[in-house]
């Protein structure tokens, strides 16, 4: 049992490029670990050297995750176990949730130690709206499954964050374009690196863009939310009450409505009236 830490599982975010961002903290954890779960270990010694710690590791990822995890879970008890992904923060597009879930479902301390993470990271490259944001991970690589999940998300009134490769991101960013229509995005690569960059602009115009030279590194696909719809028109507006006056009667109607289409409800329930009386 380690001496100064605990005994539990400890999340601990890693550098997404930059070895500089790794914080004091995440460093003190990881060196005094009984235990680290990597995703690739030769990523993770490369880590530990950097902070002059040496430490037991044992992977933990999609392909063994299942056959791991109980052995881990038991460790927990008496000892300090640090989870970490490659780069960033785990459980971000990777099967650590599952670790947390049972951990906590065996009564083990849970630690969270943040720090970067390249989706976030992204949204404050882009310069688009961050008051609200949609995390989609990697969309599918078959076209037509790429094309159902795109038209799942077309309507969040939230910026998308997704992961892509660079082979596959101009056809990923057509296929944004056409599912959502051309809006402002930007193209995130080598965050935190030395030749970062985040170029920005219509999803056609950059799909366009990497046609013909996919770039290299980690990428991150922030994209712009839909435009506010246009205002409803008096026959929308008729039409949406006398549907639900055949279900409701006139002031949850009007509420109903007002939900809907952004109107005014005492404006509706008013209308509603003339309808109702007309009838």
């Amino acid at each position: 049992m380690n001496a100064e830490l605990s005994p539990g599982l400890y999340i601990v975010a890693t550098p997404i490029g930059n070895l500089g961002d790794l914080s004091p903290r995440a460093a003190h954890v990881l060196a005094n670990a009984d235990v680290v779960a990597v995703e690739d270990s030769r990523v993770t010694a490369g880590l530990l050297r950097h902070i002059g710690a040496r430490r037991p590791m044992t992977p933990y990822h999609d392909h063994n995750a299942d056959a791991v995890r109980p052995g881990l879970i038991a460790r927990m008890g008496g000892e300090v176990v640090a989870l970490v992904s490659d780069a960033g923060t785990p459980l971000i597009s990777d099967p650590g949730y599952k670790l947390v879930r049972d951990a906590r479902a065996a009564g083990h301390q849970v630690v969270t130690v943040p720090g970067p993470c390249a989706a976030v990271a992204a949204l404050t490259l882009a310069g688009l709206p961050t008051d609200r944001f949609l995390f989609v991970g990697f969309l599918p690589s078959r076209q037509h499954a790429r094309a159902e999940a795109i038209a799942e998300i077309a309507g969040i009134r939230a910026t998308l964050i997704l992961y892509e490769s660079g082979p596959r991101l101009s056809a990923c960013l057509t296929a944004l374009a056409e599912g959502l229509g051309d809006r402002e995005a930007g193209v995130a690569r080598e965050i935190t690196k030395k030749f970062e960059e985040c170029v920005t602009g219509r999803l056609s115009v950059l799909a366009e863009r990497y046609a013909d030279a996919p770039p290299k590194g980690e990428i991150v696909v922030v994209i712009a939310p839909p435009d506010a719809p246009p205002p409803a028109s008096a026959d929308d507006r008729d039409a949406a009450l006398a549907e639900a006056l055949t279900r409701l009667p006139p002031a949850k109607a009007a509420g109903e409505v007002a939900k809907r289409l952004g109107l005014d409800r005492k404006a509706l329930y008013a209308r509603a009236m003339e309808m109702k009386g007309g009838q």
